[in-house]
């Protein structure tokens, strides 16, 4: 199945509180040995006086005068900016635009510096160590993974661990970096403690998120990007500032470990779940994964790690995460690789669904939807309480907020409806 930017084409038709995608996906089937339209069909509820769609443009100028504001040189604000919107862009909210204020934070109380570049301090063929030297995160993300890449290109494989970093985003964006190359790309890093291990009333881990990305054929690709928790901190942060008053059990606990559907309550004092919620449904195993990241990072990356990390949003200290990054160079191995990846995700796709509404997707097909509906809006939808954060950081740093369109501007109209 062919699933890109390029070959999504979205005709979107609307009402004033309905807005219905149909994406259109061509794919060759095997099968019959012919190309196939598969429609996968999306149905996003929007609310004209509560959401506004801003575009990238204006969003990018806005990153760029807050850092500039807060003393972050062009370059490493240009790096941040990338990540944050490619965040949203890809319908990841809680690590886009919504941590814009940490990266202020940390950079206004100078808990992470804003010169220099990080520095290898061991390199063997493949491998590398690199000291991140307390950069902003997507400067020591991009460096290593552009590092790896090079390496893979060399020896197939390129392996890099680093220390002295900071918080770096979606870990998609940097297996991004390595599937644009045409290799497969995985990125990770520890965290903040915030996750109650199985039996443990106490959290001694982080979200610790696993990401790996590989092509197929035409511009389509298996993209796993997740947290080794039921969810990421910062979705539920997300749910909390839309309003919600219940998550979905096996998110979060209160500060005893015990679980709680109260976002306030996981938000203040408590944490999350490992991947599986609680022992009986699995959650050992998350704790097992979030142990697993650990030590490819921390430990092996000789950074803080575990509940020696950090506390979420302090600056008395450095957050001296641990990061890995790898780019494998599938040509090293069986020939065919992108064929055989293109045919199993075909098949995947083409299981009998529970729900004929309700397409069987593969890793990464959420995100490719949610940046067909951006590209043809032209912008970024977000919620207007997710943006109170930031009317207060323009006004703080006496900065121009950007400019929004309302989705009023998409009232039902034939003329707007776009052709295939």
């Amino acid at each position: 199945m062919i699933v890109t930017g390029a070959l999504y084409q979205c005709k979107p038709v609307l009402s004033r509180q309905n807005l219905w995608f149909f994406v259109r996906v061509p794919y060759w089937h095997r099968a019959y040995d012919n190309l196939t339209i598969f429609i996968m069909r999306i149905k996003k509820i929007f609310n004209e006086s509560e959401e506004i769609v801003v575009s990238k443009k204006e969003l990018r100028q806005f990153v760029l005068n807050c850092m500039k504001a807060a003393g972050s040189p062009a370059d490493h604000a240009n790096q941040l900016a990338d990540i944050l919107i490619t965040s949203d862009y890809r319908g990841h909210y809680s690590h886009g635009l919504n941590r814009l204020g940490v990266y202020i934070t940390d950079v206004e109380t100078k808990a992470c510096s804003v010169e220099g570049t990080p520095e290898i301090l061991k390199e063997k063929g493949s491998t590398a160590w690199v000291d991140g030297c307390n950069l902003l995160g997507p400067v020591v993300g991009n460096f290593c993974m552009d590092l790896a890449i090079k390496k893979a290109r060399e020896f197939g494989i390129g392996w890099v661990v680093a220390k002295g970093s900071n918080h770096f985003g979606i870990a998609g964006w940097y297996a991004m970096r390595a599937l644009n190359e045409g290799l497969a790309g995985m990125a990770f890093t520890n965290t903040s403690p915030c996750v109650f291990p199985t039996r443990s009333s106490e959290k001694s881990l982080g979200s610790n998120p696993i990401c790996m990305a590989a092509p197929g054929n035409h511009g389509d690709s298996f993209f796993l990007d997740m947290a080794s928790t039921t969810v990421a901190y910062g979705k539920i942060e997300v749910v909390e500032k839309r309003g919600a008053t219940k998550i979905p059990a096996g998110w979060g606990a209160n500060p005893e470990g015990r679980e709680t559907r109260d976002p306030k309550v996981v938000l203040n004092g408590g944490g999350l779940l490992p991947l599986g919620g609680q022992e009986a449904s699995g959650g050992y195993k998350g704790t097992g994964l979030c142990m697993m990241v650990e030590i490819l990072c921390g430990i092996m990356g000789g950074s803080a790690y575990g509940a020696n990390i950090r506390q979420w949003k302090t600056t008395e200290t450095a957050a001296d995460l641990g990061q890995c990054f790898v780019a494998i160079d599938p040509d090293c191995f069986a020939p065919g690789f992108n064929d055989r990846l293109q045919g199993f995700m075909d098949s995947t796709r083409n299981l009998k669904p529970l729900d004929a509404n309700e397409s069987v997707l593969v890793a990464g097909d959420p995100e490719r939807s949610h940046m067909a509906m951006c590209d043809d809006l032209d912008g970024i939808v977000y919620k207007k309480t997710q943006l109170v954060h930031l009317n207060e950081l323009a006004s703080r740093l006496d900065v121009p907020m950007f400019k929004a369109k309302t989705l009023s501007v998409f009232a039902s109209d034939d003329k707007n409806v776009m052709d295939l």
